[in-house]
């Protein structure tokens, strides 16, 4: 495939898998005509509206809204006939960072330059008089995006929401009123004159696809259009793709993010990865790139924790490891621990610490939280015998003794061999 066309089509993939220029939500058509009816009926006949979009992180929230008003302002009843204002939970931290924030996106920052006002409806009521004054500006609606909703909620008093909501409700201004959150509870959150002028319209964007269709959603993005280059280069780069979804070692990986993540964001980041390593020599996209990202984000934290611990301490996570075999996964003490380990350094003639040296390394463990007290342990308990428990399990060991750098050879066998055999 040509240089050129292998550069481009990186770019328009890493545009769609950065939500740039690939906001199409399969799946959710209701939703997406639900939310275009009602901020439409604000642009274009002066309905005043409000509504939640719920939904947990990556689910679609903000790019189906995104979508809803881009699709908007193309429609010619529409263009030039909105304002959409945007406010964030995180950044509007109080009610009057937030009214700043709408005067400066309304550009109104002249007109409410020197004015005392008494209160925030006041002052956000002349806003919408000056709105209204204007010729050019007289027939246009208002859109407010209120991203981590559930943050404006903790405000003094609610005043914003109230009054957002109060204008919504009484029609004195068209204006549409749009919260994105996570929380589920988010109306118990309001107080009762707030949550009495909500309209209480939802949309709930919850992953309800089946694995199958979470295949349509990851090969649809990285389809390539036919009026996108040669018919041949297209032709060429889709088969590939197509090939590149059909991998069973690809499915296999999908199919664990999946059932760990259904939110589509974690697909696209998982797929960005193998779409940067395209390049002149490397035209296709790779099953084993694909595993690469999969191992970056799924990176097991506390198996590279015991990848950085000394190799007294690796020793002793062994000896754990053996006694919880042994014994089904209950507590032990320091000193079950240790008598493993003088038990192991004999007969493999490893240097053997002083006691006091191995409770230094066990209490670092603990610090760690590798080792935790147990819920039957007490603190007046003799510390070498309080009740633990090891919180790594068998696999996170075993992936950390093979990643070690330059792990005792002895280490490699004990941790494969059952201790009641040595």
């Amino acid at each position: 495939m040509e240089e050129d066309f292998i550069s481009s089509v990186q770019t328009l993939l890493r545009q769609r898998l950065c939500g740039k220029c690939h906001n199409q939500l399969r799946f959710r058509e209701n939703e997406i005509k639900q939310l275009h009816d009602l901020v439409h009926r604000t642009a274009t006949v002066g309905e005043s509206n409000s509504l939640l979009v719920i939904g947990p992180r990556g689910s679609g929230k903000s790019t189906l809204l995104e979508g809803v008003l881009d699709d908007l302002t193309n429609e010619k009843d529409v263009t030039g006939n909105i304002l959409v204002v945007r406010l964030n939970g995180l950044l509007q931290t109080d009610d009057k960072i937030a009214l700043a924030e709408i005067t400066r996106q309304l550009q109104l920052e002249a007109e409410s330059e020197g004015k005392a006002f008494g209160s925030f409806a006041e002052n956000l009521q002349f806003l919408l008089e000056a709105l209204r004054s204007g010729s050019d500006r007289k027939s246009r609606s208002l859109v407010f995006v209120l991203d981590e909703f559930d943050l404006f909620a903790h405000h003094r008093n609610q005043t914003l929401l109230y009054n957002l909501f109060d204008v919504a409700q009484s029609a004195q201004a068209p204006i549409c009123v749009i919260g994105l959150t996570v929380r589920m509870d988010v109306l118990e959150l309001l107080e009762k004159r707030v949550k009495s002028r909500f309209s209480h319209r939802f949309i709930h964007l919850l992953p309800t696809y089946e694995f199958k269709e979470y295949l349509e959603i990851a090969q649809d993005v990285l389809t390539l259009p036919q009026d996108f280059a040669s018919k041949k280069l297209v032709g060429d780069w889709n088969k590939s793709a197509q090939e590149f979804m059909q991998d069973s070692s690809v499915i296999d990986v999908l199919q664990q993010i999946f059932y760990l993540d259904k939110s589509i964001q974690h697909l696209y980041q998982l797929l960005m990865i193998p779409v940067c390593k395209l390049n002149a020599e490397h035209t296709k996209l790779l099953a084993s790139d694909l595993y690469a990202s999969f191992k970056i984000l799924h990176k097991d934290d506390k198996a590279a924790m015991l990848q950085g611990v000394s190799i007294l301490e690796l020793t002793l996570v062994l000896a754990m490891k053996h006694l919880n075999e042994v014994y089904d996964g209950e507590p032990f003490n320091f000193e079950m621990v240790f008598s493993v380990y003088k038990k192991f350094t004999q007969r493999a003639a490893l240097q053997s610490f002083q006691k006091a040296v191995v409770i230094k390394a066990f209490e670092h463990l603990c610090s760690l939280e590798i080792v935790r007290a147990a819920e039957s342990s007490t603190s007046r308990t003799q510390r070498e015998f309080r009740a633990l428990r090891l919180m790594a399990d068998s696999s996170q060991i075993m992936e950390a003794v093979k990643r070690y750098p330059a792990c005792p050879n002895e280490l490699k066998h004990w941790s494969t061999t059952p201790m009641l055999t040595l």
